[in-house]
């Protein structure tokens, strides 16, 4: 019987664990970085152990830290979550030689399948579909070229060690295969340490299905249904759900048994997820193992009532499956999002800063699971997701009523999110029917204004004028007050916003060149503003943080800065030639030098920061006078990074 566990991950998965680690009476151990300190899993643990600073390397990733961790504690088992060392054979192993039960599959297993080359391989001898390919011993750029040859284009450059999207690349014709091939490299290399990379033929515009698997040591193994994640961006999921709308009952019964064959075949146990690519006519594809629980597990709870942690718990103690195959039913629909700190309308570029106000919605057949509250702090040390939130109904379109509104509900004042974005998704009506695939989001939203930034509505400016004027002071602030008129300045995605504000008792009229708006105020505390608009009572959140001002309206949340009292001072002029780090991260490739003529938009630094390499562009033509960061260097969000200084004859038409 094991008793303590030690969860060796953080955020939203470390509290998922510990929760259930905690109801099933486990004693519960977790770690954390020296930015985690206060972090939300450090504080529901029984016990915390600070592994080390806020690089992964130097704490999640720190095998004896973790290990030394278990040691002080006496912890007898070990969780890895999902990423960092989750699926590293090595730390399976390390756990195993410090006599403490890893909560996953064996060594052996994780080793096998973290390599696409060599688990295509073993699908194969084990009979389960593979996407054509090249996935030789020899990897290098020369056979890759001779090998492309013979696949074909369009096809998909994968690292053999990767996950996640990175170190993938599609290359659609030859004359892209070099590049895409050395990028991939760099890419895998920062990742994973290892730049082996594999061909496989590109299924076009496919589903992205997977099955989930558990298996004991006894021998026993089952699949729990599917979950479709067709919906991604980067190769990176965004939407998940289960069951399917695609996957008939007969697919659903051969995608499971192809699913369990590939468990078998590597002599697995706990839980795993067997990854397929789906064609158009239902043929399927092994893609890849994932020797892990997944994030989107929560879906394949919702649809079977199972608690899947609570049985990678029971296989780590050696007992026998909880169900047989014969025994797993689903019920209902569940839809999964990621809501991230990152900004839709500039490129879905990661946000850090403060965390005000966090506050998930509530209801019947919702579910948040996350790792933040309010106060936190987003950093670019680790993945900018703020929570998965997911949603169960008895059909699908209940499961999308219920997370639409889900959501509109949830509160985030501090960072920009993809919240909105995450919306007009679930609303889109190719997904409503069931229709999306991989190039789903591409084809949807190329052109599609809800990435264009929020355009400012003269109910929003009411609201916020309201709030900057009787924010602090509260409802006996304004209930009696004398009728005054007074300028306001508001500042909202570099636009600002000159307005009057008029004032008499609870009657405001707010006007903005020709346009009036106005409203009755009925009450204001707590961070909630009550109002009658064209006779109809409405409620916003809002918070206020120095002079910044987070309001949330109908489903819509708007960040303002109260500029009244500033000296006037523009927006910088787009093209200013002053190019700045749009987060905070690391510089792993500077592409420019002093002097070099460039044109706007020419790549001129690569970034680095929550896991993702981000180039930095050249915001204007002309010739660089300063590079001001290095490789290797860690910068801050705002830094100034490179100087342009514009052509003389484009300086002389200014």
């Amino acid at each position: 019987m094991l008793k303590k566990l030690l969860i060796a991950n953080r955020g939203e998965i470390a509290v998922r664990v510990i929760r259930t680690a905690k109801a099933l009476g486990y004693r519960t151990v977790a770690v954390y970085s020296e930015a985690d300190a206060n972090a939300l899993h450090t504080e529901l643990a029984d016990e915390a152990v600070c592994i080390g600073p806020a690089q992964v390397s130097a704490s999640y990733l720190n095998m004896d830290a973790i290990l030394d961790a278990a040691r002080k504690t006496g912890a007898d088992c070990i969780h890895p979550g999902y990423g960092f060392l989750s699926e590293n054979a090595a730390f399976a192993q390390a756990c195993k030689t410090a006599g403490l039960e890893f909560v996953g599959p064996p060594a052996s297993a994780i080793e096998l399948m973290g390599s696409k080359r060599r688990s295509k391989i073993a699908m194969q001898q084990a009979g389960v579909p593979v996407v054509p390919g090249y996935e030789g011993n020899n990897a290098s750029d020369h056979e890759l070229i001779e090998a492309a040859r013979d696949i074909g284009y369009p096809l998909m450059i994968k690292a053999s060690a990767g996950g996640g999207g990175r170190g993938m690349r599609l290359v659609e014709q030859e004359d892209q295969l070099v590049d895409s091939i050395q990028r991939a490299r760099s890419e895998a290399r920062q990742a994973f340490g290892d730049d082996e990379l594999i061909l496989e033929k590109a299924v076009i515009e496919p589903r992205h299905i997977e099955i989930q698997v558990f298996a004991d040591r006894h021998g026993n193994a089952v699949y729990l249904g599917e979950r479709d994640c067709s919906v991604q961006r980067r190769h990176q999921k965004v939407v998940e759900e289960a069951p399917s709308p695609f996957v008939t009952p007969e697919l659903r019964a051969a995608m499971g048994d192809a699913a369990v064959k590939a468990a078998l075949a590597c002599n697995y146990e706990g839980a795993g997820t067997v990854e397929f690519l789906v064609d158009k006519d239902r043929n399927f594809y092994f893609l890849e193992m994932n020797t892990r629980l997944q994030v989107e597990h929560p879906v394949t709870e919702l649809i079977t009532g199972q608690d899947l942690v609570a049985w990678q718990l029971a296989v780590a103690e050696g007992r026998t499956l909880p169900l047989r195959q014969d025994q797993v039913q689903l019920n209902g629909h569940a839809i999964e999002v990621r809501l991230y700190a990152e900004d839709p309308t500039h490129s879905f570029t990661p946000q850090t800063g403060p965390l005000h106000v966090f506050g998930p919605a509530t209801g019947d057949g919702l579910r948040f699971d996350s790792g933040v509250r309010s106060g936190d702090t987003v950093t670019a040390h680790y993945d900018p997701m703020l929570a998965k939130v997911i949603a169960w109904g008895q059909n699908r379109d209940e499961s999308r009523r219920r997370l639409l509104r889900a959501l509109e509900d949830t509160t985030v004042f501090g960072v920009t999110t993809n919240r909105y974005f995450l919306g007009r998704i679930i609303s889109h009506d190719s997904f409503g029917a069931g229709e999306a695939t991989t190039a789903f989001l591409q084809q949807a939203f190329r052109d599609d204004p809800s990435l264009a930034p929020h355009q400012v509505s003269m109910r929003e400016l009411a609201l916020a004028a309201t709030i900057a004027s009787h924010g602090r002071s509260g409802q006996d602030g304004w209930s009696n007050a004398p009728a005054t008129t007074t300028p306001m300045t508001l500042e909202c995605g570099g636009h600002h916003y000159q307005l009057q504000v008029h004032k008499a008792a609870n009657q405001l009229i707010v006007s903005h060149g020709d346009a009036n708006y106005r409203l009755v105020l009925e009450s204001q505390r707590d961070g909630l503003l009550c109002i009658i608009d064209n006779g109809v009572r409405h409620r916003c959140q809002y918070h206020i943080a120095g002079d910044h001002l987070y309001l949330q309206a109908s489903g819509q949340a708007v960040a303002f800065r109260d500029i009244t009292h500033q000296p006037t001072a523009g927006a910088q002029a787009h093209g200013s030639g002053k190019v700045r780090a749009s987060m905070d991260g690391a510089i792993i490739e500077v592409l420019v030098t002093a002097g070099q003529q460039v044109r706007q938009g020419d790549p001129l630094l690569v970034l680095e920061a929550m896991k993702m390499e981000h180039p930095v562009r050249a915001d204007r033509d002309g010739r660089v006078t300063g590079v001001l960061a290095g490789k290797g260097d860690q910068v801050k969000r705002s830094q100034l990074l490179v100087e342009i200084a514009a052509d003389a004859g484009e300086e002389g038409d200014r």
